[in-house]
């Protein structure tokens, strides 16, 4: 579809775009409640007892790659956007978090040998991928035999634009200019997306993932409060097994 073939250029000038309050608001997250909450959500679905291999596809500026390591894994961080990836390292030396990994890639296509990984996880990242049948097929291989794929997001394609938004909400800080960019590009995203997650189920037990649960309780528990992280579109968790 040729209305979608910058969208990956478009995405990437639109967050190099907010990096600077996007990193502010995802450390205020890990210095407050944000931590302990997402931190829960992370240990609820990862196998307890030992050390794993993790890719955190869409990083951003490292927030779920911070998590992982302080409980003690091994983790690599990807992120098409490079001022993203150059944020998260430099938020990784403040946090001494050296034993995480950051590079720019592309996370329908990441460059690693099959079999890499333990866990994949993810967040807020598939709704913009304008391929994801083929992007849930790779991520497959890239996992070890049942290996953890973790994907929380939302149908942000298809979201409703809130009648009343609190005074403190995640976009409250986004311009004008670039929440028209935003709107641009999920119509642009439409066409080529069902609707989620029971399409994301599809698609990953035709990949080859097997054990698939979803979790629509997730934002209920991460978002009750209507703080500035507050996100209101209900979002969901998926766990699926390689």
């Amino acid at each position: 579809m040729e209305n979608i073939t910058d969208i990956k250029k478009e995405m990437t000038q639109y967050w190099s775009r907010r990096v600077e309050d996007f990193s502010r608001l995802r450390q205020e997250e890990f210095a407050g409640e944000k931590h302990r909450q997402w931190h829960e959500e992370l240990q609820r679905r990862l196998p307890a007892g030992r050390e794993l291999k993790i890719l955190d596809i869409g990083t951003g500026t490292g927030f779920f790659a911070f998590l992982l390591a302080e409980m003690g894994h091994r983790v690599t961080g990807i992120d098409l956007t490079p001022e993203m990836i150059a944020e998260a390292k430099r938020i990784a030396k403040s946090l001494g978090r050296d034993l995480v990994d950051f590079y720019v890639m592309d996370a329908e296509k990441p460059d690693f040998p099959d079999g890499s990984f333990d866990v994949i996880v993810t967040r807020k990242l598939t709704w913009t991928l304008p391929h994801l049948p083929e992007t849930y097929a790779r991520w497959h291989r890239l996992l070890k035999p049942d290996g953890i794929m973790i994907n929380f997001d939302a149908d942000y394609c298809r979201e409703k634009e809130a009648e009343k938004l609190p005074e403190n909400h995640a976009h409250m800080s986004v311009s004008d200019e670039l929440m028209t960019e935003y709107r641009e590009m999920k119509e642009k995203l439409r066409p080529v997306q069902k609707s989620r997650p029971f399409w994301d189920a599809e698609l990953l037990k035709a990949a080859g993932f097997h054990g698939i649960t979803i979790d629509d309780g997730v934002w209920k528990r991460v978002y009750k409060e209507k703080d500035r992280f507050y996100d209101p579109t209900p979002g969901f968790g998926i766990t699926a097994y390689a």
